[in-house]
């Protein structure tokens, strides 16, 4: 079957329906469309998809689609993640109009700086990072949205508003005069700016002068301004066309209408990017489909109405009846199943006790899947402690699922280490974490011959057991009394003695290391660069090189030099905040290990499961608060200061989660997954599964 997607009138506009394999579909309508030419075809077209990740399964499904035929692969690149040196750009094209971007931690270090230096003096440094983070973030947001004039915060409060609001209209205003001189100092802008900049420049280059080689922009919705613009440039190219996810052509004019107010609602997004381009609904045209029965057509077509019809805005849910008349009217002709029920088939809603029955239940569903040969299960859910939990019940078993959330640093041994190790300098007789420390399989001490485990249990028998000591020289001083003659002169053994004389070799190696790590803190403060070579140091002295070793030692070492090179912006700070910093460093930091992972299995969050197909896909933690989450709360605008500037609204990234959710239970297999109680509360039913329910009881009595 013959497929040309170039070859209507520019601007080509195509969508893909969310109960179809996205990837799959895209991949063979490029095929579709190369038809007989010779392998090397394909390798002058571009494909831009979302991420990265997308951009991994896109180029799988390429090569497994082409059988033996021999392709070269287009060149495949992530619109979110595109650099200035890569394709669609050419080498060095704009690298001397944009600075480099800013590395985060020392973003967040030298915030964290201007906000105690300019906004609050004497904030504690880890309170300060956190106001560095919230600031960050109403930065990032106006720099994707392309806010004009971001300065326009500081006079969004006038009159006798509460001073919380002026406030907080002083505290924004650093991010939009005072940030921008330190960052110009620097010679170096912020991230979300750079990659808004790029797009941007993208969006112009290509409206102005169109590229001459194939161009598919795939799976995009646009949410970025520029990046929306991008996707118009491509499909007004010679040969280029978008190819949206799911969008739902057959849902009422009526309710289409209503959804440039429902920023909840799945199509939203998709709604923005077409009014955005005055683009009709109707002029976009379905992409190529592979072969497939009518009775599969059928009823996938009925599944994605079915989920769009429970989610239609609450305003609209009074013509439920008429539109489950409507609907059975329409398929009556085709088909003689009930649309309704036909939908219903392969989805199936299941509720849990507890999240510990939950995390059972789905490692089992999946370990199930593997029993029939080639068949694929994919877990999505946004709650992360649910991902490990299942994790981990499939590693007893032996199976190591392909997870996108990866694990904390500080879980790890490399992190765990350096936790304890900061942990250490912040009270070095600590008993718990002195054993914790030196039992640690990464410890390495040089006794001249002894053995450190003999060592490190004498120390602990005679010199951390009772009262902490409180000091290293009362630690020896416990150690040599142990080894002082018994009642009666009698001397002690051999054996003893010698281990006593270990323990106390081991005691002073100690005592060395706590001193060289205690040294640039001064009157218990010492700067943050200083007290991180400190760390590595003792570290090092620890351990040896070992410990930067695999993908947990890597990312340690990444984080250390990080804070080495950005941590003088930060100030000094104690040793217990140092050790609190570090801790939480290691926490936010998550590492994916790699190696072999099952290649059916996969535990996804939602938005790395979009665009991602599984002939079984369980959608777990279907509770309020948790998927959808709860709407953020901005702590520094109100609604309509957020209007003002030109932000959107925070329901905005619910509507972009329900079109996850959508997309995801159109599986084929689909089973809903939600706890009735979470963190020892009640949990409520996320409202997606009670719309659902509410639909399928009123088409029982239509």
């Amino acid at each position: 079957m013959s497929f040309d997607p170039f070859g209507t009138e520019a601007p080509r506009w195509y969508a893909i329906p969310a109960h179809r394999p996205f990837l799959d579909d895209l991949a063979a309508g490029v095929l579709a469309w190369l038809g007989d030419a010779p392998p090397e075809a394909l390798s002058d077209a571009t494909i831009l998809l979302p991420n990265r990740r997308a951009a991994r399964a896109f180029t799988s499904a390429l090569t497994r689609l082409s059988g033996d035929r021999p392709v070269l692969l287009p060149q495949v690149r992530p619109l979110g993640d595109l650099e200035e040196d890569e394709p669609p750009f050419s080498p060095g094209d704009l690298g001397l109009d944009l600075p480099p971007a800013i590395a985060p931690l020392t973003r967040r270090f030298e915030m964290a700086r201007m906000i105690v230096e300019d906004f609050e003096p004497g904030m504690r440094p880890l309170r300060a990072l956190e106001m560095a983070d919230a600031l960050g973030g109403f930065l990032d947001s106006c720099q994707l949205e392309e806010i004009e004039d971001p300065g326009r915060v500081v006079d969004l409060v006038e009159g006798d508003l509460a001073i919380h609001w002026q406030d907080s209209a002083r505290f924004l205003g650093l991010a939009v005069e005072a940030w921008p001189k330190r960052l110009a100092a620097m010679g170096m802008v912020d991230p979300a700016w750079r990659r808004a900049s790029l797009l941007r420049l993208l969006a112009t280059r290509w409206s102005e002068n169109p590229p001459t080689g194939p161009v598919i922009a795939a799976g995009s919705t646009g949410s970025a301004p520029a990046a929306a613009d991008v996707l118009a440039a491509v499909a007004r190219a010679p040969q280029g066309c978008v190819v949206l996810p799911g969008l739902d052509r057959d849902l009422a004019d009526s309710v289409w209408a209503m959804l440039k107010d429902e920023e909840q609602h799945p199509q939203n997004a998709l709604w923005r990017l077409l009014h955005r381009h005055e683009v009709a609904r109707d002029a976009v045209q379905p992409w190529y489909q592979p072969p497939t029965t009518a009775e599969d057509q059928a009823r996938g077509l009925a599944r994605q109405r079915l989920l769009n019809e429970a989610l239609r805005p609450a305003r609209a849910t009074s013509d439920w009846r008429k539109e489950i008349a409507r609907i059975r009217a329409v398929a009556a002709p085709l088909t003689s199943a009930d649309p309704i029920a036909l939908g219903l088939e392969g989805l199936s809603v299941m509720s849990l006790r507890v999240e510990e029955d939950a995390a059972a239940t789905l490692a089992l569903m999946m370990r199930e899947t593997l029993e029939t040969p080639g068949r694929t299960c994919a877990l999505v859910t946004p709650d992360l402690a649910l991902g490990r939990r299942v994790a981990a019940r499939l590693e007893r078993w032996g199976i190591t699922a392909d997870s996108s959330s990866g694990t904390p640093l500080s879980r790890m041994q490399a992190g765990g280490f350096l936790d304890l190790a900061a942990r250490w300098i912040a009270d070095p007789l600590n008993p718990q974490t002195l054993l914790a420390l030196i039992k640690s399989p990464l410890a390495r001490f040089d006794l001249d011959g002894a053995n450190p485990a003999e060592a490190v249990a004498t120390l602990e028998e005679h010199a951390l057991r009772g009262p902490v000591p409180p000091t290293h020289a009362e630690l020896l001083k416990r150690l040599d009394k142990a080894g002082e003659p018994r009642r009666g002169g009698k001397p002690l053994p051999e054996w003893r003695a010698a281990r006593l004389a270990e323990a106390r070799a081991l005691a002073q190696r100690l005592e060395a290391l706590s001193t060289t790590a205690l040294a640039p803190f001064v009157d218990d403060i010492a700067p943050l660069d200083e007290a991180a070579r400190a760390l590595t140091g003792l570290v090092e002295a620890l351990a040896g090189q070992d410990v930067w070793a695999g993908p947990d030692g890597e990312a340690a070492a990444a984080l250390m030099s990080g804070l080495i090179a950005g941590g003088a912006s930060l100030g000094g700070l104690s040793r217990r905040d140092f050790a609190d910093l570090v801790h939480s460093l290691l926490t936010e930091e998550t590492v994916r290990t790699g190696g072999a992972t099952h290649p059916r299995l996969r535990i996804l969050g939602a938005i790395e499961a979009r665009l991602v197909h599984a002939d079984r896909m369980i959608l777990a933690g279907l509770e309020e608060g948790v998927w959808p989450n709860a709407a953020p709360v901005d702590p520094f605008l109100s609604r309509p200061m957020r209007g003002v500037l030109g932000l959107p609204p925070p329901e905005r990234r619910l509507g972009q989660t329900a079109q996850d959710f959508v997309q995801a239970a159109c599986a084929d297999e689909a089973i809903l997954v939600h706890s009735e109680r979470r963190g020892g509360q009640p949990a409520v039913r996320s409202r997606w599964l009670w719309r659902l329910e509410m639909l399928t009881r009123g088409a029982h009595t239509v």
